[in-house]
């Protein structure tokens, strides 16, 4: 082996700012090379006997596989006001793996574990997912946990004692959290007593939920018709299905498992001044009306919501970020459920600065309908969104996610193939269309959590934001 020894004062190292510079100037920057159209995948698409609809996608780049199982689980009352379901679907969730008739919890985590594999199970107003992985070879063994968890879950008495009281002390840590605090104050803004506004159950609902309720709830709302169940893997398609067939053909039930209601449109007017005593930061959050992945205006409000807030090079992050430090982190995004979409848009600052984030926030929403977006600032956004896209499905478990989300939706794999072409073909002036149209400062309302005794003078001044 060679050991080179430099003399004193001998640089032995180039800085990044050297590296980048030749005798003539600065090196040139390398095009960025174009954007890969996604692969063809092979899939199989069928519901079984039983009304589960199973989607297997073959996808070999380890030797593993992917499972998404989402059953629809809202609450089947009009109003969440008086309503139980959240509190029993936190609780079934966070126990329905801890034992069936014939597997005890350990057992349960030792079997997946001599495979390579794991499942979990959460819910939200909309659903519970169970979500999971494993070896190729060890498919087998997951399904057949799967299929135990689904038709003889135990929820063992002792299990759901412990697990309960986690869940307790988790919310009430949860409700102290500004975060929290701002999204639950949003959603309640938004939606009023819909079941969708309640995120989150009381501590003193979770606290009365009993075993017996919670059998009862797995009985009626764990169904198999209305659910689909998603594998990406190390697998040939029509073979998944069949051992998916095989598997889980003995889940069964009446009836159909709950799809979310309607919610009601997002009407623009005032922020909601929400306050919170002693606080030295402040939450933004705004909302507007949105359109969903099957309107043909969606790739152009896509690439305008990029160009707005939606990732770090966007108009919103360079103004009250990089330029003015009102904040560490802005963004605007889509949310999406069965029925619709909604804009949002989210930052967090500190008090003195909050009415002026504010400003900041509604000046790059008018300007973004008056200042369009320029060709240049189109194609950014386009060559992120597509890149992102590609990135994100480019793995077993990213792929699964996200087909399983789009099939929720009403759309399926094409969708997913054929985006990157629509969104190369949405021109600077569809962009504009969509910026005009969605982000127009009166389509939006929130809520403003923070110190009302710091905040309201400057608010007061400020307009367009109510007091409780």
């Amino acid at each position: 082996m060679t050991v080179s020894i430099s003399s004193p004062g001998q640089k032995t190292h180039r800085s990044a700012e050297e590296i980048g510079r030749t005798e003539v100037g600065p090196r040139p920057l390398p095009e960025l090379g174009s954007q890969k159209a996604a692969a063809d995948l092979s899939t199989v698409d069928t519901v079984l006997p039983n009304g589960l609809r199973v989607i297997a996608i073959k996808r070999a780049t380890v030797p593993m596989v992917e499972l998404r199982l989402r059953v629809p689980f809202a609450d089947p009352a009009t109003s969440s006001e008086g309503s139980a379901h959240s509190a029993q679907a936190e609780i079934l969730a966070n126990t329905v793996l801890t034992g069936t008739a014939t597997r005890s919890r350990v057992q349960i985590d030792t079997e997946l574990a001599l495979v390579g594999g794991e499942l979990d199970s959460v819910v939200d107003p909309e659903r519970l997912s169970f979500t999971g992985n494993a070896l190729a070879t060890g498919l087998g063994t997951v399904l057949d946990v799967l299929r135990d968890v689904l038709t003889s879950a135990a929820y063992p008495a002792d299990e759901l004692e412990r697990e309960r009281a986690r869940l307790v002390e988790r919310i009430t840590l949860a409700r102290s959290q500004p975060n929290v605090i701002a999204r639950e104050a949003l959603q309640k803004k938004l939606y009023g007593d819909h079941p969708y506004a309640k995120e989150m159950p009381e501590a003193d609902e979770v606290a009365a939920v009993t075993r017996d309720e919670v059998v009862a709830l797995h009985a009626k709302a764990l169904l198999p018709r209305g659910s689909v169940f998603v594998i990406v893997g190390d697998v040939e398609p029509a073979e998944a299905v069949a051992q998916v067939g095989e598997a889980l053909g003995a889940w069964q039930g009446e009836g159909e498992a709950v799809q979310l209601p309607p919610l009601p449109a997002v009407e623009g007017g005032d922020v909601l001044l929400v306050h919170r005593a002693g606080a030295v930061q402040s939450q933004i959050r705004l909302a507007a009306q949105a359109i969903p992945r099957t309107d043909e205006r969606y790739p152009a409000l896509q690439l305008a919501n990029l160009v707005y807030g939606g990732f770090f090079s966007s108009r919103l992050v360079e103004n009250i970020r990089e330029d003015k430090g009102y904040t560490y982190s802005a963004r605007s995004h889509p949310e999406f459920t069965i029925h619709g979409a909604t804009l949002l848009i989210d930052a967090d600052t500190a008090s003195d600065v909050t009415a002026a984030a504010l400003l900041e926030t509604r000046y790059e929403l008018a300007r973004l309908g008056m200042v369009p977006p320029s060709e240049s600032e189109v194609d950014v956004a386009r060559r992120y969104a597509i890149g992102t896209l590609l990135t994100s499905t480019s793995s077993q478990g990213g792929l699964a996610s996200f087909v399983v989300n789009l099939v929720a939706l009403g759309l399926g794999i094409d969708w997913l193939v054929a985006h990157p072409q629509r969104l190369q073909a949405v021109t600077p002036e569809q962009v504009a269309a969509a910026a005009l149209e969605f982000f127009a400062p009166g389509n939006f309302t929130g809520v403003l959590v923070g110190d009302a005794e710091q905040l309201k003078p400057k608010l007061a001044a400020l307009g367009g934001v109510s007091f409780q």
